[in-house]
């Protein structure tokens, strides 16, 4: 359970309509087949132990006598499984039967949460058999339950000392049990209908600590309603900021009048860790066999939960969940190591995998762009927008973004002033490039050579032009945005910045030239998802007609979309480069900006997951070395987001890096220009990040030694 993770795994056993042993034989299998696995909590679905649709049944003493002696021998031959186990049961209290969680660990019945809410409707009438149950705790006796096994510790009156008690066990909807060993692991219940409900059980279990809550359900199939109960339960785990199980019944219960699917889920956050598709044939091949289950498990990570429930100011918590009516009961978990095998872990968090999907946040990112930027030129009654354009990524998104701003205020792109200013390290690739795009976009295109002007700064300060150090560097940089200041100046027009989020995050640029600008179009694009944007672009162009009108790219530019796409994929080609030292004997580019920062994929990947998760060094490592280590690699098509593999030297070389300039560079963030947030992450010191330039980075450096 190191760095927060555990395995938990919902369930969904093949069983029969009021067979209670033989249902017990199959939930004890599929409990100890998940624990072997690594799963440390297990959920079974809704009335497991009777089955759900045993309907007027439930009104026999002899099934009810039956469920309660099958509930205290799955407690005890559970006992061995290092893992905390939720199991549905009817049971009779004080009078009345209720639809019940019962929860055991190690031999120990916990404690009982019955179902609160009791539908009545369509073709649900639990009514007639089921009271719902309180949301206040009180204390029942085992004997009165019928139930032959130990209870948790503690009771009403008794000792808080913590010593174990046999005779009593809590009954109620608001109980948490809470793992020793992994303090940010407390586990809420609630069943079925629970979740379907206006203001459902779980919200008041989230905000009383619960960072895992499990649903026991049975829940039927019809046309469209797994898309819905997927959505119901991924926007739940949002809204709570916590991860929701959800085990269905499936496969031996009555088709009388109903079909159970078997839809099993599990959601971290607003996102699907894992699930099983309902109705699905896999397990049925089993069934002749023995004792069969499909199941969805995954690894989550309490850790992340709490940082998020931290950062959220409006996530209201209890400070003392004890004075509001909850008990909350402890239980404890060998410490084990968590594999990740069963976790995704994204090595692109920017870029969605699916193209689909990726075309979709591409269009949407491409507006929000744009629509800064169109507001920005509209509030400072500017016709003309100047960028830099080198034949790079970067530059390339700017003048796509400034064209489709232009467009939405209805402007001639010829207002676009595209200037291309080579200097000691141009190539003629990149040269080539800029020229052919501005033209093919529309825009108004000039060049100013700086070798000139660079030559007579450095005679000025005596520097020597065969000292190619980061004066020689710095200077070129710094003349480039003097000239595009002063030709907005002339222009009455405004400079569009180029800097990615990336480059912003590292500190890859030089201070007050490419670092500075009257918007950063791009300050909330991280390199990866810079390459698609462009992709997008040119995808667009080369289909032409209709996909290139809907990418924004106008009429004029539709007509010329065969050129555009071949510039844009050759930007593409082009190693990404500030392009300040001189190029090769050849004319190629010799400054490659990745040899020396390092790979942008893995530095995406270390951002997103220091800044948008809080993780710490070790954790940044572990994950990177999931995701880099040949798990993901795809080859090496960018359509489909190919990964990179890196061995732990190389992650640990770069990750380093990563913190020694994200600390040492933060006072060029401090004094940003405007630019759009697009996504989770950014670095506007307005916004997401107030970090002082001075901070002290040994913390971090002490943590990665360690490793």
């Amino acid at each position: 359970m190191r760095d927060g993770f555990v395995k938990v795994a919902a369930l969904t056993p093949a069983i029969r309509v009021a067979d209670v042993d033989y249902n017990v034989d199959a939930c004890v299998a599929a409990a100890r087949e998940a624990a072997g696995e690594g799963a440390r909590v297990i959920v079974l679905p809704e009335l497991a132990i009777t089955a759900y649709t045993c309907e007027d049944l439930f009104w026999q003493d002899a099934l009810l006598d039956a469920a309660a002696r099958g509930l205290a021998r799955l407690v005890r031959e559970t006992a061995a499984l290092d893992a905390l186990l939720l199991a549905g049961v009817p049971l009779r209290v004080n009078g009345k039967l209720y639809n019940c969680a019962a929860v055991a660990s190690r031999g120990r019945l916990l404690g009982l949460v019955p179902k609160r809410n009791i539908p009545t409707y369509n073709e649900f009438y639990e009514g007639r058999h089921f009271c719902a149950g309180p949301a206040e705790v009180e204390w029942l006796a085992l004997g009165r339950l019928g139930l032959d096994v130990p209870a948790t510790a503690g009771g009403e009156g008794g000792d808080p000392s913590g010593e174990s008690f046999d005779d009593e066990v809590p009954f109620g909807s608001r109980l948490l049990f809470a793992c020793d060993e992994l303090p940010g692991l407390v586990v809420g219940a609630e069943i079925c209908e629970d979740l379907w409900v206006p203001d459902p059980p779980s919200t008041e279990l989230a905000q009383a600590g619960a960072t895992l809550v499990c649903n026991l359900s049975a829940s039927n199939e019809l046309v469209g309603k797994a898309d819905y109960r997927r959505s119901l339960v991924g926007s739940t785990s949002a809204r709570l900021v916590c991860a929701y199980m959800y085990a269905s019944a499936g496969w031996g219960e009555s088709t009388q009048d109903l079909v159970f699917g078997g839809h099993d889920l599990v959601c971290e956050n607003g996102r699907v860790l894992a699930e099983t598709k309902p109705l699905a044939d896999a397990g049925l091949a089993r069934v002749g066999e023995g004792h069969a289950a499909v199941g969805a498990s995954a690894a989550i990570d309490v850790q992340l939960l709490a940082a998020d429930r931290r950062r959220m100011s409006t996530f209201e918590t209890l400070s003392s969940p004890d004075d509001h009516g909850f008990t909350v009961v402890p239980f404890s978990l060998g410490v084990s190591e968590t594999s990740l095998a069963g976790r995704p872990v994204d090595p692109h968090p920017f870029v969605p995998a699916d193209r689909a999907r990726r075309s979709e946040r591409c269009e949407e990112i491409f507006a929000i762009q744009a629509h800064g930027l169109a507001k920005r030129l509209a509030h400072t009654h500017s016709a003309r927008a100047v960028i830099g354009v080198s034949g790079g990524l970067d530059s390339t998104l700017a003048l796509l973004v400034a064209a489709r701003a232009f467009d939405l205020l209805g402007l001639d792109r010829k207002g676009i002033l595209a200037v291309t200013m080579p200097g000691f390290g141009t190539t003629h690739r990149t040269h080539d490039n800029a020229r052919a795009m501005s033209e093919a976009l529309g825009c108004e295109l000039r060049e100013i050579s700086i070798a000139a002007a660079v030559r007579q700064h450095f005679a000025d300060i005596g520097h020597d032009e065969a000292d190619h150090s980061v004066t020689y560097e710095n200077a070129q940089a710094r003349e480039r945005t003097q000239i595009l200041m002063d030709v907005a100046n002339q222009e009455g027009g405004l400079v569009v910045g180029t800097g990615d989020l990336s480059e912003l995050a590292l500190g890859w640029a030089t201070y007050n030239a490419d670092h500075m600008s009257m918007y950063g179009a791009n300050a909330g694009v991280p390199k990866t998802l810079v390459r698609h944007l462009v992709r997008y672009v040119a995808d667009a162009a080369a289909a032409g007609g209709k996909a290139a009108l809907g990418a924004g790219l106008g009429e004029e530019a539709a007509r010329n979309g065969a050129e555009l796409a071949r510039v844009l994929y050759d930007v593409l080609d082009t190693p990404v480069s500030p392009e300040l030292l001189p190029a090769s004997g050849d004319g190629k580019i010799s400054q490659k900006t990745e040899d020396l920062v390092g790979p942008y994929e893995l530095h995406d990947f270390f951002l997103y997951n220091v800044l948008r998760c809080g993780f710490g060094p070790a954790k940044v490592y572990r994950l990177a070395l999931e995701a880099f280590g040949g798990r993901y690699a795809s080859g090496t098509d960018a359509d489909d987001a190919a990964v990179g593999t890196y061995d732990a030297e190389t992650v640990m070389k770069w990750l380093r890096k990563f913190y020694w300039r994200f600390f040492s560079q933060q006072f060029k963030r401090s004094c940003l220009p405007d630019g759009p947030k697009v996504g989770t992450v950014a670095v506007s010191p307005r916004g997401d990040l107030r970090m002082p330039s001075d901070a002290v980075c040994a913390l971090w450096q002490r943590e990665l030694e360690g490793l």
